[in-house]
């Protein structure tokens, strides 16, 4: 493997740990809204919170086997997950579904550009695999924002 190849490669690894991250915190924020949110629509976004966190905590396991495919090691701990997530934490438990969902839209877009990140280093580093997977997890997410948006108007 030539420096080029052993650096596009390297620079996968990261990005995919990244998304992996994302994609863990993406998920608890999600769960967490999903047990905390009240008011009128509760039941629907009860329902909805859950489903899209299943899809999301599903992702986990398949990026981080892209990961130790390509040669890296995946994250180890929540630590881990922490440094290297770009989703932020969201603490409280008395936010409105408003709120909830809003938040979700922009977090879900965020997961979408770093989609988009990994679908590159993953061209740089000529793994097909990743490249075509990224597509699919690129269309969920886009799903998602587009069932919460549809949720505010």
């Amino acid at each position: 493997m030539t420096d080029h190849n052993a650096n596009a490669r390297r620079a996968l690894v990261d990005s995919l740990n990244h998304l992996l991250a994302d994609s863990f915190a993406l998920y608890i924020k999600t769960k967490n809204f999903h047990w905390h949110v009240k008011g009128p629509q509760f039941r629907d976004l009860h329902l909805l919170f859950d489903e899209q966190a299943a899809e999301i905590f599903a992702l986990t396991d398949l990026i981080a086997e892209r990961v130790r495919k390509n040669g890296g090691a995946t994250l180890t701990s929540i630590g881990a997950i922490a440094a290297r997530s770009s989703i932020a934490d969201q603490d409280a438990a008395d936010l409105d579904a408003e709120a909830m969902v809003r938040e979700l839209v922009a977090d879900n877009r965020a997961f979408i550009a770093r989609l988009r990140e990994v679908k590159e280093a993953a061209g740089n580093a000529g793994d097909n695999a990743t490249d075509g997977i990224v597509d699919d997890w690129t269309d969920q997410a886009e799903q998602r924002v587009w069932f919460l948006s549809s949720v505010i108007g």
